[in-house]
């Protein structure tokens, strides 16, 4: 929300102006730290309905938090004080639930929280990564380097995923729209020419009576199937928001060809790239393993780490639990084990790190090269059926007379 303000500053001068705050008492907050003496403070947001944004709408995407911490550590860089930077912060940004949650952190601190107890209160906004990442650079007194990594770690997993989605978003939006062209054509244009080719007498070849089949069910149980896929579908989503569901689900995906593979590799790069920032930040081995689990992003890997943390605790090495599970290559394994040896673990995660990266990237690349290609001959294939289906009885018809 905006408000217009009246203001006496501390020389006694009269000062007006507009502040931006999520409410009227943050407003004042705002202006107070700033050394003004508030006598006037009125809102100027528009409360039609229509026009008007609602929160519950709003979701702080990835961009949003990296590209914070990044502005942050500028500031902290440049010796402002932490709770005017996250008010000026706040102002700057346009998503309204980002917006209140920086007020409230700066009015939190302002209450005499720190920054990392601060943000702990949103654990949907900062991980618990993030959050012992600036602890640690809190105790340390290097918040600014640990606010520049976290940026830089966030932004590189920022635009690692982004590929990754990319990789499976083309070929998925191409077949489900051949689909839809190809459903379009059994419903609108098969059925008139059925009745030509009906009319004729002659006798169809096979290909063409499969098409007609296939066009009459669908004319005719089409709006069945669907439904019964959406309820399906439903049930399913349902289960995979279960604890059970989503493990199963987070193995299935990790079996699919191909895409598993790249997805295995990120989790490996985003699990090696956690556990060096936070064992290099001070941060035990056995919490680093938990949150690295929380990280990660798949419920599989997370109870791996949670067993190799229980197996740490008795005394065993990482290595030696990891390379129980499938889903760790001998490679990964093997570096573990090489690094726990030789005492260099935070040198051996981040050459972990930057190897994965770049074989995802390596992948993703070469998968969008390998991609386009493959769906044009699948996609010629379909449409030669459909014509040679189609096109041949007409032509037969039209060569008798």
């Amino acid at each position: 929300m905006k408000f217009n303000y009246l203001a006496r500053t501390k020389n006694g001068e009269t000062q007006t102006g507009t502040v931006k705050a999520p409410n009227q008492s943050a407003a004042l907050k705002t202006l107070h730290g700033n050394d003004l003496v508030v006598m006037k403070l009125v809102s100027i947001e528009k409360a039609f309905f229509l026009t008007k944004r609602i929160k519950f709408f709003e979701r702080i995407k990835r961009k949003e938090i990296f590209v914070f911490f990044r502005q942050l550590a500028i500031l902290v860089e440049a010796d402002v004080p932490l709770v005017q930077s996250l008010r000026a912060l706040g102002q700057q940004v346009d998503n309204l639930v980002f917006e209140e949650v920086l007020f409230n952190i700066a009015n939190d601190i302002d209450g005499g929280a720190s920054l990392s107890k601060a943000m702990s209160k949103y654990p949907k906004v900062f991980s618990n990564f993030c959050v012992n990442l600036i602890k640690t650079g809190e105790v340390s007194g290097s918040l600014q380097e640990s606010l520049v990594y976290l940026a830089n770690y966030l932004e590189k997993e920022y635009y690692l995923i982004s590929r990754v989605r990319g990789a499976m978003i083309y070929p998925a939006f191409i077949f489900s729209t051949f689909i839809i062209v190809g459903i379009l054509v059994l419903v609108m244009v098969i059925p008139p020419l059925t009745a030509i080719l009906t009319e004729s007498g002659q006798d169809l070849p096979i290909p063409t009576k499969i098409t007609i089949a296939v066009s009459n069910f669908t004319k005719s149980f089409g709006w069945i199937v669907l439904l019964i896929l959406l309820i399906v579908g439903g049930f399913l989503w349902r289960y995979i928001v279960t604890s059970k569901g989503r493990f199963f689900w987070d193995r299935f995906i990790l079996k699919i060809p191909i895409f598993g593979k790249i997805l295995q590799k990120t989790y490996l790069a985003r699990l090696a790239d956690t556990l060096y920032a936070l064992t290099k930040g001070g941060v035990p081995i056995m919490q680093s393993l938990i949150i690295s689990g929380d990280v990660v992003g798949n419920i599989v890997f997370k109870k791996i780490l949670i067993k190799a943390k229980d197996g740490v605790k008795s005394g065993k090495s990482i290595s030696s639990e990891l390379e129980k599970h499938e889903e760790f290559p001998p490679l990964f394994c093997q570096m573990i084990k090489t690094g726990e040896k030789t005492g260099k673990l935070n040198m051996v995660l981040e050459k972990l790190s930057d190897f994965y990266n770049k074989e995802v990237e390596n992948i993703v690349n070469n998968l969008s090269q390998l991609i386009e290609p493959i769906l044009i001959v699948i996609l010629g294939i379909g449409v030669a059926i459909l014509v040679f289906a189609v096109f041949m009885p007409i032509y037969n018809l039209a060569g008798a007379f």
